[in-house]
C-alpha cells in the first residue's frame, strides 16, 4: 500500500480541532516552504495555460471566437472540481510524491502532444488537453495528502500559504511566458516551453519531506481504517461549520474575472487592465498568499479565514462607495486581489484543519473538501453579474462585499460559538 502518515494521531482523534492556545511553530523537518514548487505543475496547466488566458489568446489566432474559447475552457476546468473522483488513488499503491512526480510528468507530456497538433480547437488537441488536466490534479491531491500529514500547525499554515502563492504566482509566470514566447517561436517549440514549465517543477517532489508507513494489515483492515477516518472528519456537528467555511460566499474571488468588464466605468484603459488584471494581478495574489506565512497568531485558521475574509470585503468597499475614477479602481483592485491571495492562504489551512491528520485516506478527503470550495466561485459570479447588471461597476463589488461580509460574520459567530472542547486520547492505531 501507499506510505501513509501514522494515524491514530491527535489530530485524528479530534477530527481536526485545533487548540487555538497552542503556539503556531515550524518544524523544519517539514519544508513547508516546499508547497509552492510542489503545486508548480498544476499551476502551470490550470492558471497558466487553461484560465490563465494563454489559451484563449492561441485560439483567437486560429480564428476561434469567444463563444468557442468559453466552452473549451469551460470544458477543461472540469478536472478541477471532478478530480476526488480519481483523487482516491494517490493513497495507494505507491507514495504521495511519487504520484506527484507522475501526475507532473504525463501531465507534461500530454500538454505537448496537444501544442504538437495543427489547430488547437481539434478534438484530438482538446482530448489530450483534457487528459493533461486530470493528470495535474493529481499534483493538487498528492500535495493535500503530504500537508495533512505535517503534525505542526504551524507548519500546516506557512505550507498552505506557499501552495497558494505558489499556485497562483506560477501559473501567472507561465501565462506571461507563453503568451511572450507565442509570437517568437514555433507552435512545437511553444510546445516544448509548456511541457517544461509543467514538467520540470515536478522533479521536487524528490525533495518532498519523508513520510512514516503505517502498515494495515489486510484489505478489510485497511477500509475499516479508511471508514473511520471519514466518519471522524465528516460525521460529527463540529463538521458544520467548517463545510460552511467551504460552502459560504465570503472570499470566493469570483469578482477576479468580472472586473476588467467593469474597468471602463472607471475611466481605465485596455492597456492598464490587461497588466492590472493580468501579471501583476497574479503576482499580488501570490504576494497576499505569501504574506500569511508571516502571520503567527494563536488564533485557529477557521477563525483567522473569516477575518481575513472581512478585510476582504472591506477591500470591495473602496470600488463599491469610491469615486467613479481610475483611482478607485487601482486602489480597490489592488487592495482586493491581495486580499483574496491572503484568503486563499486561509482557505487552504481552514481545508487542513478540517483534514486533521492525513492517514489512510488523506488525499482523497483532501481533494472532497477543496472541490466544495468552488461551489461559491460558480454561484457567487452569478450574484456579482447580477449586481453588476443592476447597479454597475460599483453594484458588482458592493454586491460581493455584502453578500460576503454577512457570510463570514455568520460563520465567525458559529465558529466561536462551536468552541473545540479538550482533545480526546489518541485513537488506537489498527
Amino acid at each position: 500500500m501507499n506510505e501513509i502518515e501514522v494515524v491514530g494521531a491527535e489530530a485524528v482523534a479530534t477530527g481536526g480541532a485545533v487548540d487555538a492556545a497552542a503556539p503556531v511553530a515550524v518544524d523544519p523537518k517539514d519544508r513547508p516552504w516546499l508547497f509552492g514548487l510542489l503545486i508548480a505543475p498544476s499551476a502551470a496547466v490550470a492558471n497558466g495555460v487553461v484560465q490563465g488566458g494563454v489559451l484563449a489568446y492561441l485560439l483567437s489566432q486560429q480564428g476561434v471566437g469567444s463563444a468557442g474559447q468559453s466552452h473549451l475552457i469551460a470544458l477543461l476546468g472540469i478536472p478541477t472540481w471532478l478530480y476526488f473522483a480519481w483523487s482516491p488513488i494517490t493513497d495507494f499503491f505507491v507514495k504521495r510524491r511519487t504520484w506527484l512526480l507522475a501526475g507532473g510528468l504525463l501531465a507534461a507530456v500530454m500538454m505537448g502532444a496537444a501544442f504538437h497538433q495543427p489547430q488547437l480547437s481539434s478534438r484530438m488537441c482538446v482530448a489530450l488537453m483534457f487528459v493533461s488536466a486530470c493528470c495535474s490534479q493529481l499534483v493538487v491531491s498528492s500535495c493535500g495528502g503530504m500537508m495533512g500529514a505535517m503534525r505542526s500547525e504551524g507548519s500546516r499554515r506557512v505550507a498552505g500559504s506557499f501552495y497558494q502563492a505558489g499556485s497562483m504566482g506560477i501559473g501567472a509566470l507561465a501565462a506571461w511566458v507563453l503568451v511572450w514566447e507565442s509570437s517568437r517561436v514555433s507552435h512545437d517549440a511553444l510546445g516544448l516551453t509548456a511541457a517544461g514549465l509543467i514538467g520540470i517543477p515536478a522533479l521536487f517532489s524528490l525533495a518532498a519531506p519523508k513520510q512514516e508507513t503505517v502498515a494495515t494489515g489486510t484489505l478489510a483492515a485497511t477500509f475499516e481504517r479508511v471508514w473511520r477516518e471519514f466518519k471522524e472528519t465528516f460525521w460529527r456537528k463540529e463538521a458544520l461549520p467548517y463545510i460552511g467555511c467551504m460552502t459560504f460566499p465570503m472570499a470566493s474571488g469570483a469578482a477576479v474575472g468580472l472586473l476588467p468588464g467593469v474597468a471602463q466605468q472607471f475611466h481605465v484603459g485596455g492597456d492598464s487592465v490587461a497588466w492590472m488584471n493580468g501579471l501583476a494581478g497574479g503576482l499580488l495574489m501570490a504576494a497576499g498568499s505569501g504574506v500569511m506565512v508571516a502571520v503567527r497568531v494563536r488564533m485557529r485558521a477557521s477563525v483567522l479565514y473569516m477575518v481575513v475574509a472581512l478585510i476582504n470585503c472591506a477591500a470591495l468597499a473602496v470600488l463599491w462607495l469610491g469615486p467613479l475614477g481610475a483611482a478607485t479602481y487601482y486602489t480597490g483592485v489592488t487592495l482586493y486581489l491581495f486580499t483574496t491571495g491572503a484568503c486563499y492562504a486561509m482557505f487552504t489551512a481552514v481545508v487542513l484543519e478540517f483534514l486533521g491528520d492525513s492517514g489512510k485516506s488523506g488525499s482523497t478527503r483532501y481533494s472532497i473538501i477543496n472541490s466544495l470550495g468552488n461551489l461559491p466561485v460558480q454561484y457567487m459570479l452569478l450574484v456579482d453579474g447580477w449586481g453588476g447588471e443592476k447597479w454597475g461597476g460599483r453594484g458588482l463589488a458592493g454586491s460581493e462585499a455584502v453578500v460576503g461580509a454577512v457570510g463570514a460574520v455568520v460563520l465567525l459567530a458559529m465558529l466561536l460559538w462551536m468552541q473545540p472542547g479538550k482533545k480526546s486520547e489518541p485513537a488506537a492505531s489498527v
